[in-house]
């Protein structure tokens, strides 16, 4: 076994601060959209994710996919979005196999009243206090994390099956 890599002083210090400030952009997105809304951040994305969507609609399994959620968890909220009127289930149109969540005229409705609140509330929260060059440095960075997570998430070899 190789010896554990401990974080650095500054490294410690940064991972700090990039973890109190993704749990608080959640927090602070969230209430605002329960404010002006009433619906949570996780609603509000099912809704923006469908409309920028062909035919406002996404299979199941990709709008799960586009949130990084659980299947279970997509679907648990479809079905309240769906109690709302919001959203529909239907079967696809050509393979019949899976589920189709369609944004409604009336959840498109609930998205474009809630839209320039939260759009505010993020320029605000996130972009006012930068200046242009850090909003590019923080694309860069963001892109970099999210390439390493991705290596971070394969399979570790005693997690791997043999298929032989």
């Amino acid at each position: 076994m190789t010896e554990t890599r401990w974080l650095t002083p500054e490294q410690q210090a940064a991972w700090r601060a990039l973890i109190t400030m993704t749990g608080n952009l959640q927090a602070v997105l969230d209430r605002q959209l329960q404010r002006t809304a009433g619906i949570p951040h996780a609603y509000y994305l099912i809704l923006a994710m469908l409309s920028e969507s062909e035919g406002r609609s996404l299979r199941m399994s990709e709008l799960a996919g586009v949130l990084h959620a659980s299947a279970s968890r997509t679907s648990h909220a479809v079905a309240r979005l769906e109690e709302s009127g919001w959203v529909r289930r239907e079967r696809h149109a050509t393979d019949g196999r899976g589920n189709v969540a369609v944004l409604t005229d009336s959840g498109w409705q609930v998205l474009v009243a809630a839209a320039p609140h939260h759009v505010e509330s993020v320029r605000a929260g996130v972009f006012d206090p930068l200046t242009p060059e850090q909003v590019e440095q923080l694309r860069v960075i963001a892109l970099a994390i999210t390439a390493g997570l991705e290596v971070v998430d394969q399979p570790l070899p005693s997690e791997q099956h043999s298929t032989g």
